[in-house]
């Protein structure tokens, strides 16, 4: 029942999804094999199709909720491409994504524009102190349109927590600048495939970053024993704000919502990866309970 674990995740954002849609969430060969599984699960009235849209649970504005959220994110993609360009401007950014929901094709006014930024290796924390610090002085620290919140070293690119949630975020990531980095990050994130075996990738739009002479100069000033201390001062102020800031995470949570080693950053203070994993477990069970069908659930 792949498809309907994949309607479950979706539905958790109120997110009803299309045929292939689906299908591209599932490792079915053909995709007369998700047809007939959604068929079937019409039939049962575990799902109800309106218009071209699968939903669970009743939901019904979820549909149009999507729709209106679809219209804006075409709007607001356009504006996140010139942030994206803007950001990779900055010293020693390698990449940059746009991840969250917008790279899911929806958006509204409780969005942010998440952005994913592979860095230069053993500078990660120089280049998030000065993308933060822009933020904060430039935008009096509002993400709405400008919100970086996960960087890897491209020491590390393989993600380390491979579950249905970071595959999900893999596999909708959108890359808008590095293409030489973004093809060295796919491949050290095969396993995606295992989740979704159509996923494929096609990076031939996307440039390389660019930088002006003058952020290359200040690049090289900081490739040194000086650079190394500098980066070293700001992951540890980071981390003891945080620790402080965020105390009431237990240290596990706090090691996947804020990890902070010398190759990854991330803020996720609320644990979204964990509540959704939960959420999604969550109507697992409740579909065996009601309809009697039993689907594999999935850790965070």
């Amino acid at each position: 029942m792949e498809s309907l674990k994949t309607i479950l995740y979706f539905s958790i954002f109120r997110y009803p999804l299309k045929l292939e849609e689906i299908h591209s969430y599932t490792n079915h060969t053909d995709l007369s094999d998700t047809i007939n599984e959604l068929a079937f699960l019409v039939d049962e009235k575990i799902l109800i199709k309106i218009d071209d849209f699968y939903v669970y649970g009743g939901d019904l504005d979820s549909v149009s909720k999507r729709l209106k959220g679809n219209v804006l994110a075409k709007k607001v993609l356009i504006k996140a491409k010139a942030k994206a360009r803007f950001i990779s401007k900055f010293p020693f950014v390698a990449a940059v994504g746009v991840s969250g929901s917008l790279s899911k094709g929806y958006y509204d006014s409780d969005s942010d524009i998440d952005f994913f930024i592979i860095t230069q290796h053993n500078r990660l924390w120089i280049c998030r102190t000065l993308l933060m610090v822009y933020k904060k002085i430039f935008l009096f620290n509002s993400r709405k349109y400008f919100c970086p919140n996960y960087f890897i070293s491209s020491e590390q690119l393989e993600i380390i927590e491979q579950n249905r949630f970071t595959a999900t975020e893999l596999k909708t990531l959108i890359p808008m600048e590095g293409k030489e980095y973004f093809e060295s990050f796919y491949e050290n994130n095969s396993w995606v495939k295992s989740y979704f075996n159509k996923f494929n990738t096609n990076l031939n739009s996307i440039p390389n970053v660019r930088k002006s002479y003058l952020t290359l100069v200040f690049e090289e000033l900081l490739y040194n024993k000086l650079g190394d201390a500098i980066d070293y001062f700001f992951r540890s102020i980071t981390l003891r704000k945080w620790k402080a800031k965020f105390d009431y995470l237990s240290q596990e949570d706090f090691e996947i919502a804020l990890k902070s080693t010398k190759n990854i950053s991330k803020h996720h203070p609320s644990n979204f990866q964990k509540k959704v994993i939960l959420s999604l477990n969550a109507k697992l069970e409740e579909v065996q309970h009601r309809f009697n069908i039993a689907i594999q659930k999935e850790h965070v």
